[in-house]
């Protein structure tokens, strides 16, 4: 398969560790994947669905401890604690090597090794990067081919001695006493073992997209960012492309796959899809910074999707589908909450056990059908929004970053920020308040820089002084935004509809980029006048606009406090940049709570 000698020893000393029974390169080809998923159908690892209602897909469930990233065990493994930062788990690799080594050992005993060559980004481009998956999974190859680009053409590009970054995986025995997902910066180097959740074995994702990528893009000079990216289509054909982040439970995905409201649709508005996840940006050679979807698919949550909250991703799932932990109906189709049409009068839930509706467990709790994350890996190019620039080697140019978080009271609709270092700031203080699904105290606020702070592989200080870096070689920076579509009244409600709705917020962003529209400059930032937001066909309650533009200082004054705190941990690492705008901004805000 490849004359590459350094890949193949490491291939052969990875296979003497866990002792696979056989070593199987993947070609990329569809003949290999039909043959591997009919060999899964046969073992019960995967599940064909009914190919006539639901064509391509297949449905896979995980072993009950192993339903989500155990954050818990992840670690950076670097030779100076220091080099990971305090928002990561540490372990020095030599501990590290030698403690997933002991559970790796003869693993893979009656099982198969697969080899999966894959390229990050489009393959040849020079923002992608290569690697090579070793795993004993076929549901591990299934979803890696619908992910990135996979086979052949990927060892082609490798060539004999290209750069790689070594992605070892083993199911081992999943259990989570053996599980380890280790992440090895200096050595371009993942070990994952025990697990057989996506977001722990996927190691193209986060593991190589987000942990081990935003250290190579420190060194190299360039960006590995947890946002989505889409375009903007304008009534004159023109298109504008924005990257945004945002923390979990939060609508990102919903977001990259918006369908503009009917009222400013039919005027000619449309959005194209690039990606939902992962955002690689370079600056080239016109000094702007672009950007690359590093990833083929979509590996999203299912519970929530439905024709409202996300009408292209229910089109996008239709067919050529992988369904893992939601519920199997009788008829071997789908189904999970908050989805479309009513729950089935029976069928099996994502444990295997026999399930109907209103089922409670001994506890009195009602018993789901699917997972609360269950989730569906998808090819991109079936999404209806999808961008024909998605496979474009330069990608497309940004003009604006988007950061948001869910806040019932504190922040805005949406606000500018002042410039590239305040935007740095607005996205290194960036928070969200813990909902009712999620674990820890209800309304407890969460700090999560730039939706980044489980997915940087280094020190957080360093990640903030690189984006200040970058703002400073680009010619051009795009413009930077804070967005809160969570905001309530005094009851509770919403006081924004969300959805599709959201795409009135997104045009005033891209009319900014474009100086075609005005805003007030407050404490934190520029904000619409509510005559600049288009509301074409939206008739919101009486005093709800006005409620969502409002600024209160001394809450915001409050939430500095918080800021405050969150930033000694990094300590001395902490760029005096954001020091500085914290002090501004708390001076800008003592004024103008004086005034009130």
């Amino acid at each position: 398969m490849t004359e590459h000698r350094k890949l193949k020893r490491w291939v052969d000393e990875m296979a003497g560790m866990c002792r696979p029974d056989d070593i199987i390169w993947v070609d990329g080809s569809a003949g290999q994947k039909e043959s591997l998923k009919r060999e899964a159908f046969e073992t019960g690892e995967i599940i064909e669905l009914n190919q006539e209602k639901l064509p391509g897909c297949v449905y896979h469930r995980t072993a009950l401890n192993d339903v989500a990233r155990t954050e818990n065990l992840t670690f950076i493994c670097t030779k100076k604690k220091i080099d990971a930062g305090p928002t990561n788990n540490w372990m020095l690799p030599k501990a590290a090597y030698a403690k997933a080594a002991s559970i790796f050992k003869d693993s893979m005993v009656g099982r198969k090794m697969y080899v999966i060559p894959f390229s990050m980004g489009p393959v040849e481009s020079p923002f992608s990067k290569i690697g090579v998956e070793l795993t004993d999974s076929i549901y591990v190859v299934l979803n890696m081919s619908i992910m990135v680009k996979v086979g052949a053409d990927v060892l082609k590009a490798l060539g004999r001695d290209g750069e790689f970054t070594k992605c070892l995986h083993g199911q081992a025995e999943r259990e989570i006493e053996k599980r380890l997902i280790l992440h090895f910066p200096e050595d371009n180097a993942i070990w994952s073992v025990g697990s057989g959740y996506g977001g722990n074995v996927l190691l193209g994702k986060k593991c190589m997209g987000l942990r081990i990528a935003s250290h190579i893009a420190k060194e190299e000079g360039w960006m590995a960012e947890h946002m989505l990216v889409l375009g903007i289509e304008k009534p004159d054909g023109i298109i504008d492309y924005i990257a945004a982040a945002f923390p979990s439970a939060c609508g990102k995905t919903n977001l990259a796959m918006l369908v503009p409201p009917k009222g400013l649709e039919t005027k000619g508005y449309k959005i194209w899809t690039v990606g939902d996840d992962i955002a690689w940006m370079r600056i080239d050679s016109d000094g702007a910074l672009w950007a690359i979807n590093p990833e083929t698919g979509f590996f999203g949550v299912t519970p929530g999707t439905n024709s409202k909250t996300n009408p292209n991703a229910v089109k996008t799932i239709a067919r050529n589908t992988i369904y893992t932990n939601v519920l199997l109906k009788p008829d071997k189709t789908v189904w999970w909450e908050d989805g479309d049409g009513d729950p089935p009068l029976s069928g099996i839930d994502w444990k295997g056990n026999a399930w109907q509706p209103g089922m409670r467990d001994k506890e009195g709790k009602i018993i789901k059908g699917a997972h609360p994350n269950a989730r569906f890996t998808a090819p991109i190019n079936q999404c209806p929004s999808i961008s024909h620039r998605v496979e474009h080697h330069h990608g497309v140019p940004i003009s604006a970053i988007i950061f948001g978080g869910r806040r019932a009271h504190l922040a805005p609709l949406v606000y500018e920020a002042l410039n590239w270092q305040h935007g740095v700031y607005v996205g290194a203080s960036m928070a969200s308040e813990r909902t009712a699904a999620q674990y820890g105290k209800l309304g407890e606020v969460r700090r999560d820089p730039m939706a980044m702070l489980p997915f940087c592989g280094y020190h957080m200080g360093n990640y903030f002084s690189h984006w200040l870096k970058m703002g400073k070689r680009m010619k051009k920076c795009p413009r930077v935004f804070h967005v809160n579509w969570f905001k309530q009244d005094k009851k509770g409600g919403f006081l924004w509809p969300g959805f599709g709705e959201n795409f009135r917020v997104l045009e005033w962003i891209i009319d900014r980029c474009n100086d075609k529209v005005g805003a007030v400059e407050t404490p934190i930032g520029y904000l619409p006048r509510a005559k600049d937001l288009n509301m074409t066909g939206l008739d919101l309650p009486k005093g709800a606009l006005k409620e969502l533009l409002k600024i209160d200082a001394d809450e915001w004054l409050d939430d500095l406090k918080d800021q405050a705190e969150f930033f000694k941990k990094f300590g001395r690492k902490l760029p005096k940049e954001l020091k500085n705008e914290h002090a501004s901004l708390k001076k800008r805000l003592t004024k103008r709570s004086k005034k009130c």
